[in-house]
């Protein structure tokens, strides 16, 4: 027999009364025995005697289906009646929906004002009806707020799921029943529970809609996602990000058409380069003094510099037409910089009828304030008319918002030039499968729908200044250590910033976090700055995103140079891995963590102490068996008796000798020559017309592949385009690499599309 493996879904009621302290009291029976008859429903009580523990049970715990709140004269007459207003206010500024009873023993006149009732939904009269029937009110306010808590494709899958069918067709685990033949599936069975299975169906069951038609409940969320998001369609994607992106162009871009390809990219535009055969035609981005790729300069998106681009292209022989068709641009970058959506727009839109910005990282921006005009579905997407160009956002909603991982969308503003939707649907479903999971979709429309409302921004803003506080945090340890001539990490962002009440600099660890949160100017890259590096930017065309939280380690002065001493941010990335602290990217001088929604409060505090514990380790040159020691075992030779100083003292010294930031700013900021379509690189190196050499070999030949170094994981050389001379920028920082690795085992630095062949990168060449 096959025992329960999920658990029942189990009701919760929160109580707010100070007398459920009082049992003995009149009021306090009352209140207690409809505690007592809830319970009996078996719906589960939980109980505050304040409103400030109330508050924090509302702020905590998501599955509370009502709350009840002391409501009575005598408790308001207390209280002040802004705290009980306050309450009320954090209820509806994180669901909307859940019901919200007052529970008062006569009509209170000063305390029913117009606002009270707007923000609650019913009066319970404790001592005018009786308890039983007080509980079916609550009851029934439960159980409309569930028959509306979800959005319309869960909905459809959870009252499917109510059928419990027998099924004669895929898949053939059947609801997971497979899985419990054998001792290892049963273990799988157990682990994620029956739910999976019995929700993973095929598409036979046309109740739960077609995702190739985009009808049915599934049409219906995509519906719901485009209100949510501000398009005007949007498409649930199931292969990531890299498959929207790739659906796009091949919809967007023919063969030998022209392409503005933002060259910080991630690969999936070069899979689209390769699917629509068309011709790139790179937006060069800036780079700083930590290896950080920056903004596009405005002055690459003019039309007279986009023209002089597509004049001088060595492959516009190739081309199908002269202009444009296309433009691409990462919007925000990796690193958390987040461009002028609107004037970008407004600039690209001069060239190209079509704009696409991946926001693979940036999905949440449309519902918090400090991203006003930063991202592409802005405001009402009615305003959106027939002269604006038509844009295309792509987001990840599993990597900063809350999805299963492939999860994503692709949100659509027809304008000039639109694409119908029965024709982008082909490319649509040549990027997704015609099998799809089902709790992918539920999962997608889910991250749409905490979204919706006022939660969005009470999610963002919580996110926001969880960040803030980490931010000040390790900026005032900064300043303490550095006051005793000590080193410390510090925050990358403005280390003053303009106070709007005084008009003053004040130091960004004693700024108001309020400002913080909601003042957009304090993150925007203002000329002059020498914090962020990006030299010639106009003031507002570039902002760091609060939440990507960047941690500088000392070295790289503000000039550009390496210090006398300094800390590899990858010895620091090491150290935190050992002690179970994943962060989201390491480069030279700085180490990458990411706050998403599912980021609980403090649990940056284990961050900051792991990083103090760092410094005491450093400084006490901590011998690495006691602080590395997964590091010494897997490379005894190269650490064995070395301390921490002593191995980021090492990498400093080999960092700064091999120049290896030069060579990589080298790298990245010059473009190889390409000498064919990327659709044709691909091509040869599928049939055999390609081999694999060594570095040293590549000298001269043409990319079959993209050369990807991580980080920062964009290009350095696309396919199609010329490896360059031996000692050019693309051959050197390979080799560069190469050497790091085979001096720092475990440091390896990742290269994509290379073959590693014992400790040496090997890439493929097309034959001559």
């Amino acid at each position: 027999m096959l025992e329960r493996t999920v658990k029942l879904q189990k009701h919760e009621v929160l109580i707010i009364d100070e007398k459920l302290a009082l049992p003995q009291s009149v009021g306090g029976r009352a209140v207690r025995a409809l505690a007592d008859e809830l319970t009996s429903r078996d719906i589960e009580v939980i109980e505050a005697v304040n409103y400030h523990d109330g508050r924090s049970v509302i702020i905590s715990d998501a599955a509370i289906d009502a709350i009840l709140i002391d409501w009575s004269e005598e408790r308001i007459g207390k209280l002040s009646r802004a705290e009980a207003l306050d309450l009320l206010r954090t209820i509806r500024s994180r669901n909307a929906t859940v019901p919200v009873m007052l529970m008062a023993d006569h009509v209170s006149r000063d305390g029913l004002t117009v606002e009270v009732m707007q923000l609650s939904d019913e009066y319970v009269w404790l001592h005018a009806d009786t308890i039983p029937f007080i509980a079916s009110r609550v009851v029934a306010g439960i159980q409309r707020y569930q028959r509306n808590i979800l959005p319309p494709f869960n909905k459809a899958l959870f009252n499917y799921m109510n059928l419990a069918e027998y099924s004669w067709a895929a898949p053939g685990h059947q609801g997971g029943v497979a899985f419990t033949k054998t001792p290892a599936g049963r273990v799988f069975f157990d682990f994620f529970g029956e739910n999976l299975f019995r929700s993973d169906t095929g598409i036979e069951r046309g109740g739960l809609g077609s995702l190739a038609e985009h009808s049915g409940p599934i049409g219906e969320a995509e519906a719901y996602a485009a209100r949510v998001f501000g398009a005007h369609r949007s498409y649930s994607g199931l292969t990531g990000t890299s498959g929207s992106n790739r659906a796009i162009f091949a919809a967007a871009v023919g063969d030998g058409e022209f392409a503005l390809c933002d060259r910080n990219c991630h690969k999936s535009i070069e899979q689209g380069l390769i699917a629509s055969g068309g011709i790139p035609a790179f937006l060069v981005p800036t780079r700083n003094r930590y290896g950080i790729i920056g903004p596009i300069p405005p002055q690459e998106f003019e039309p007279k510099a986009i023209r002089a681009k597509l004049d001088a292209h060595p492959l516009k022989q190739h081309a199908a037409k002269k202009d444009p068709v296309y433009a691409v641009v990462t919007n925000s970058t990796y690193d958390g910089l987040c461009y002028d959506s609107a004037e970008v727009e407004k600039l690209l839109g001069k060239s190209v009828d079509r704009i696409h910005l991946d926001e693979a990282w940036y999905g949440y921006a449309r519902f918090n304030p400090i991203y006003e005009n930063r991202f592409a579905m802005r405001g009402d997407p009615k305003a959106h008319g027939p002269s604006d160009p038509t844009v295309f956002a792509t987001q990840s909603t599993h990597k900063l918002l809350a999805a299963l991982s492939q999860a994503s969308y692709i949100h659509v503003r027809d304008g000039r030039n639109p694409i119908e939707h029965s024709r982008f649907n082909v490319s649509y479903m040549a990027q997704t499968t015609t099998s799809p999971l089902y709790a992918l979709i539920a999962s997608n429309e889910i991250g749409a729908s905490m979204m919706d409302g006022p939660s969005g921004k009470a999610l963002t803003d919580e996110v926001i200044e969880e960040a803030i506080t980490f931010r000040q945090t390790l900026a005032r340890a900064h300043r303490e250590f550095t006051a005793k001539k000590e080193w410390f990490f510090s925050p990358w962002n403005a280390p003053k910033v303009k106070d709007r009440k005084t008009g003053k600099k004040v130091d960004f660890a004693d700024a108001d976090p309020r400002q913080l949160a909601t003042d957009s100017d304090c993150w925007v890259f203002h000329p002059g700055d020498k914090w962020h590096g990006f030299d010639g930017l106009p003031d507002g065309w570039c902002m760091l995103d609060p939440i990507k939280v960047g941690i500088v380690s000392p070295g790289m002065g503000d000039d550009g140079k390496m210090q006398g001493k300094g800390i590899p941010a990858p010895v620091l990335s090491a150290y935190l891995h050992h002690f179970g602290i994943i962060p989201s990217r390491t480069t030279d001088f700085m180490v990458l963590c990411l706050f998403s929604i599912g980021i609980t409060k403090g649990k940056w505090g284990t961050l900051m102490s792991v990083l103090l514990d760092f410094k005491d380790d450093y400084d006490a040159n901590r011998p690495l068996e006691q602080c590395l020691g997964d590091l010494v075992a897997e490379a005894p030779a190269a650490y064995a008796g070395m301390g921490l100083r002593d191995l980021a003292d090492r990498m400093f010294k080999h960092m700064k000798e091999s120049h290896m930031d030069r060579l990589q700013a080298e790298a990245f900021c010059a473009l190889p020559r390409p000498q064919m379509l990327p659709r044709r690189a691909y091509g040869m190196l599928m049939a055999g017309d390609a081999e694999l050499l060594p570095v040293e070999k590549l000298a001269g030949r043409v990319s079959g592949v993209g050369i990807i170094p991580y980080p920062p994981g964009i290009p350095i050389v696309m396919p199609g385009e010329n490896f360059g001379p031996a000692d050019g920028p693309w051959l050197s920082y390979v080799r560069a690499l190469e050497d790091w690795g085979r001096t720092f085992p475990g440091f390896e630095k990742e290269v994509e599309g290379t073959v590693v062949v014992e400790g040496a990168y090997q890439a493929w060449a097309l034959k001559e």
